[in-house]
């Protein structure tokens, strides 16, 4: 009597490896085909062979925060006085904080803070401080491409100081602003009113105030996550929302936790990647700083290939895969070719294989 092919069960080592687009399965066959059949020959179950498109994405575990994470250090010695409160958002011209009761107020731009301007002087940061000046009204008739600090510049710089009634100088202090790229929330305070944080000591935490998703793979999985490819996340209460890949950023050291919920201790210490999602509707968003969310990835896609649920394979005793057709009240065993797993399916490809066919599968 011919020997049946084995079948390959949840509890079995099934191993997706992909190599140059191509996918592999190694098994341990754990029971012959015919101690799972009824008597009669036939599976203990069957599932339909379906024809449509199968993707290899993938679930992952991430946190909600928020964009671009920065430390804003102190600009000069004193006592901090005021401090803006954690979870306070600040716009253009708000105040951060206060040392000796003077405000650092925000502006935007990339350039750093990192010295007074006055006349005369020229730069990334004479541009970014022309730029809000005009934004806030008080720059009408400055060049914000030119980098020099003119005269029209002091001009504007006196109106700005005359609005807020402080000393107009027609000079800006370093410690009079700290530039970020846009609007910023508190994240944390670094200091409390009453401290000296004294230069270069940090103030204050900040973030962005869109809405972003992290998370952390291993190094060697980085792949299947690539800037711009779009993402579905699950929020806290069931909720779903849209995205896309924003930045997957280098080397991010052991992840205590690691995929799969592994906790300190569990031996998980391989190289991780921080992949950042920005959401495409962040304003819609409401949940707590910090919740945990699902990332779908959505991987490789294939359009309109034949699949079967991967516990329908068999291993056949000759080499290769096959999968077990049960048609008339009698099963054949139809060797298949592997290609791409996604979403416990597996793509399979034979001259015996239609769509609609029924294939055995174990009873689990």
């Amino acid at each position: 009597m011919r020997k049946r092919g084995k079948w390959l069960l949840g509890t079995l080592a099934v191993v997706l490896a992909a190599s140059g687009g191509g996918y592999a399965v190694m098994a341990q066959p754990q029971q012959e085909s015919g101690q799972e059949q009824r008597g009669s020959g036939l599976p203990p179950a069957t599932a339909p062979v379906q024809r449509g498109d199968l993707s290899s994405g993938l679930q992952v575990e991430g946190t909600l925060g928020y964009a671009q994470e920065r430390k804003v250090n102190s600009a000069g010695p004193g006592v901090l006085t005021w401090v803006a409160g954690e979870g306070a958002a600040v716009e253009r011209d708000g105040k951060l904080y206060e040392v000796n009761g003077k405000p650092v107020r925000l502006m935007y731009g990339s350039t750093p803070m990192y010295r007074p301007l006055k006349a005369g002087d020229k730069g990334d940061d004479v541009k970014q401080l022309k730029r809000n000046l005009q934004a806030l009204g008080h720059g009408t008739g400055l060049d914000p491409e030119d980098g020099t600090f003119t005269a029209g510049t002091a001009t504007a710089v006196k109106r700005w100081q005359k609005a807020h009634k402080v000393p107009e100088t027609g000079e800006v202090a370093k410690e009079d602003i700290a530039f970020a790229s846009g609007p910023q929330r508190v994240k944390k305070n670094d200091s409390a009113v009453g401290d000296e944080p004294g230069p270069g000591k940090p103030v204050m935490t900040l973030t962005g105030t869109e809405r972003v998703v992290r998370f952390q793979m291993d190094a060697a999985k980085a792949g299947a996550a690539k800037t711009g490819e779009p993402v579905t996340v699950r929020l806290p209460g069931g909720t779903t929302v849209t995205g896309k890949i924003d930045s997957v950023g280098g080397t991010a050291g052991p992840d205590e936790k690691g995929e799969g919920g592994g906790g300190p201790g569990g031996g998980d210490k391989k190289a991780k990647v921080e992949v950042v999602v920005a959401l495409d509707k962040p304003a819609e968003v409401n949940a707590p700083d910090q919740s945990p969310v699902s990332v779908g990835l959505t991987g490789e896609t294939r359009k309109g290939v034949l699949s079967v649920p991967v516990n329908a394979l068999l291993a056949l005793t000759g080499g290769g895969f096959g999968v077990q057709v049960v048609e008339d009240g009698r099963a054949r065993e139809v060797k298949v070719e592997l290609g791409m797993f996604g979403n416990g399916r597996v793509e399979v490809t034979g001259d015996a294989l239609k769509e609609g066919m029924q294939v055995g599968i174990p009873k689990l």
